[in-house]
Parts: C-alpha cells; structure tokens; sequence
C-alpha cells in the first residue's frame, strides 16, 4: 500500500511511502482508502510542531479525516464490502479513566487517550487501512465526494450538543447563532444551525470568494468588520467560536443575549496578551447566566449525528465546501495555504 508518512517534530518530513498491505484481525474492516481532508492539525504536525509516532516507531501514517470503501468485513459485523466508511479518530486510554470507560473518550481526563493520525496511532491516509468495526460509521453511498467531511463535522455535532445540554438546565428556544470563523468547522456549524431552524449569522475578515457564498446560499447572513459591533447589531443567543482568535472570544463573551452559550471550538495560540474589562465580562455572564464552554474532539455519537447530518445537507453545498483536491503524489500542495479557499481534499486512488 501507498501511505502518507512523517517523523513527528521534525519538519519537512512527509513523505509517500511503500509499505506492506495490513492484515485485518477477527473484528477489523478492511478498508480501500478513497480521500482525506486536511486541516489546520495535519499542517502543525507536518511542520514538526506536533503528532507522536506509534511506540517503538519514528514515523507516522497521518490523517485523520477519513473516508474509505470496505473490501472486507467479518461476518455478523452489520457492514459489507462496497460500504463507505469513515474511522473514528480517538481510542480511549488503557487505564481507563472514567469517561473513557464510559465511551466519552472525547472527554478522557488523563491525557491518556490515543488518536489515528495524532497520537501514536497510524492514520487514514493510506491507500489501505484497517478499523475496528466499533470504531467504524457508515456513510451515506451518495456523499462519496464529499465524505471526507465527516470528521469535521463530528466536531460542531458536539458543540451543538454541548449547547442544547447547557441550555436545558432551563427554558431554551434560541433562534439566532453567529458562528465566527468561515473555515470549514464554521461553516458546518452554520449548516447545522440552518437544519435546526436558527437565525444564522457567519463573521469572517474576507469579503469575497467561496465563503461569504456559502453562507448565502445556506440562506444565513455573512457579516465582515469589528466582532462587537456585529453582536452588537446580531445579539445572539448562541455563539460558536471557530477562529480560536482571543479578541473574537473575548468580545462574544460580552455580546451574548441573556441566558447565552458560547462555544469554543477555535484554538488559540498561547502568548498572546490582550487588555479586557474583566469585571463587565464577569459581571455579564454572571447576571445574564451565560454560559462559556469549550469542546473539542468526537465520540461515536457525534460521528453517527454528523453522518446523518451530511446525509440530509445539499449536496452541491457541500461539494463547494472542498475547493481543492489533491492526488496522493502532490501531497506538498495540500499542506500549502489554499487562499481564500475552504477544504482541502488528499484523494488516495489514483
């Protein structure tokens, strides 16, 4: 098989390698692998700032959004050959801890977990590759282009749970969310947001290209400038934060509506500094019950609730989504900055 490899922490490292075919064990799929997405995660660890190698290993397989085709499934497994598949990404610590062994390995508490592509697992991005049958969720045959898409959904499918759980310790109807950020987390959350019904709102510094169409055609509106001055005007309910800016952050936390949830999904980078009127931020959430929360990660719910949310979204909508695709052999490309573009696709058959 066909692999995209790299030796963590040491930058400049990818590279295609040839190695041998995996033999799956009694309870595995067998997998032919169709495509990966590429994001902000895959990038760090490409440059030598992130990922760990397998143990024992110096290389890793990378990729962690996936999409494949089953060649070969054990019998009474529910899956078939021909099915589309994408593999869950975390595996939940050896120890365990309490919510891994409670299957919330998107929770885990020690640190302790494991995840394909990231952290001393082998990844998808191979022209073969195996998962276990409970760590494997069917795909709908329709989203064969756009499947790869799965994984970052399962993240905004989480942050949409966390929201609802937040917000049932009372009285919830929100009608409105801005989402910031029009990468690809934002704009899922966006269609996510539409498919329950909300107000949605899209902030982002570009003025053009893909995005601010997207939005649109979504039928949400696309906002540009100053964050506050856009909740100033929006006044949502709920916020989702997707460019893991502290000045977006902090300015939503003041912006919310009375009983609002912001949700954090963007990472920031530690060092930065900013000046903040701590006490009104304390002071707004503490009397309006606000709420801000951060989430990261997905378990097998979330991968089920993001494969049935792909399934039901236009699917020209998303196959706009993905504004470049890249073969296995020109991988650089697809670890360079796309612009203004959204998604970037690896596909693995040639």
């Amino acid at each position: 098989m066909q692999a995209l490899t790299v030796t963590p922490r040491r930058r400049d490292s990818l590279r295609v390698e040839t190695l041998p075919d995996p033999s799956p064990g009694p309870d595995d799929l067998l997998v032919e692998g169709l495509a990966v997405g590429v994001c902000g995660t895959d990038r760090e660890i490409a440059s030598g700032s992130y990922g760990w190698a397998p143990p024992g290993r110096e290389r890793l397989v990378v990729g962690h959004e996936s999409l494949g085709r089953v060649v070969w499934a054990p019998s009474g497994s529910g899956f078939a050959e021909g099915d589309l598949v994408a593999g869950i990404v975390r595996r939940p610590d050896p120890v365990p801890c309490g919510a891994c062994a409670r299957d919330q390995y998107d929770m885990c508490r020690n640190g302790r977990y494991t995840e394909r592509g990231i952290k001393e697992r082998d990844g998808y991005a191979a022209t073969l590759w195996t998962v276990e049958t409970g760590y494997a969720v069917r795909v709908d045959p329709s989203l064969e282009r756009v499947g790869a898409l799965l994984e970052p959904t399962t993240i905004v499918a989480k942050a949409w749970e966390q929201i609802e759980r937040i917000g049932g310790r009372a009285w919830f109807e929100p009608r409105s969310v801005l989402v910031t950020g029009a990468g690809p987390i934002g704009l899922l959350a966006a269609l996510i947001g539409r498919q329950r019904g909300l107000d949605v709102h899209v902030l982002d510094r570009v003025e053009r290209g893909p995005k601010p169409e997207l939005v649109r055609l979504l039928g949400g509106t696309f906002h540009t400038g100053d964050a506050e001055e856009v909740l100033r005007r929006v006044r949502p309910e709920v916020v989702i934060e997707a460019t893991g800016s502290p000045g977006v952050a902090f300015a939503a936390m003041l912006g919310l509506r009375a009983y609002g949830v912001l949700c954090l999904t963007g990472v920031s980078p530690s060092g930065r500094t900013l000046r903040v009127d701590a006490g009104a931020i304390n002071r707004e959430l503490v009397l309006e019950n606000s709420v801000v929360v951060g989430s990261v990660n997905a378990n097998r719910d979330h991968f089920t609730a993001a494969a049935r949310a792909l399934a039901a979204a236009d699917l020209p909508w998303l196959d706009r989504m993905v504004t470049r695709r890249v073969p296995l052999g020109g991988f650089a490309e697809a670890f360079e900055s796309d612009g203004g573009g959204v998604k970037t696709v690896l596909e693995l058959r040639s």
